[in-house]
């Protein structure tokens, strides 16, 4: 085996073992004029193709094991903001759970972002810029819990009008309002706080 050639193994090697550390991951190959070899995570025009894939068994971890180990990784900080507004640790666990499933990282279609899932004029409520900074989000999603939590004076409603918004179950006579993915919510929330406390 020619010296370049051992080299282009040892790069593909490295470059497979980068891989299988990512959840998903493919990897392309394009040799040059010059009979180099190219690799890259990137699918690209030409005469690239397909070398390896990664399948979901290959997946570090499930989605359960990440919700764990996040958990884990966010409890004590969650912990603290929550004794600091009020709030029951369990409960503001249980609304990060439902909401992003302890993804800081999380995007809503709608826009919501970051672990409990703030919508970007929420944040700015609270001087709130980097929403998918932990500390940032935990504390602007709690005050903003706890004032639903002192206005409705009801924890199910609370929980509706930090999923729909306040003026939602204002309209709707402060009742949890006919939106099914608001039902949905309020009893997943209250599933999690009952498993939490």
């Amino acid at each position: 085996m020619q010296r370049w050639q051992k080299i282009d193994l040892m790069v593909v090697m490295l470059v497979l073992l980068l891989a299988a550390q990512s959840a998903s991951a493919e990897i392309f190959k394009y040799r040059d004029a010059n009979g180099r070899l190219h690799f890259t995570d990137k699918r690209m025009g030409g005469d690239f193709s397909l070398i390896w894939r990664s399948s979901p068994s290959r997946a570090k971890g499930s989605a359960m094991d990440r919700l764990k180990r996040n958990r884990s990784r966010f409890s004590p900080l969650i912990d603290r903001i929550a004794k600091q507004t009020t709030l029951h640790p369990a409960l503001v666990h249980a609304v990060i759970r439902a909401e992003s499933a302890y993804n800081p990282k999380a995007v809503s279609s709608a826009g919501a972002v970051g672990l409990m899932q703030l919508m970007p004029a929420t944040a700015a409520q609270y001087g709130i810029t980097d929403l998918t900074n932990p500390v940032e989000n935990i504390r602007a999603g709690s005050l903003y819990l706890k004032k639903q939590l002192d206005h409705f004076q009801d924890l199910s409603l609370a929980l509706a009008a930090y999923n729909a918004g306040e003026n939602a179950v204002r309209r709707y006579g402060n009742t949890i309002p006919p939106f099914p993915e608001t039902q949905r919510y309020v009893k997943k929330v209250l599933t999690f706080y009952r498993q939490n406390r």
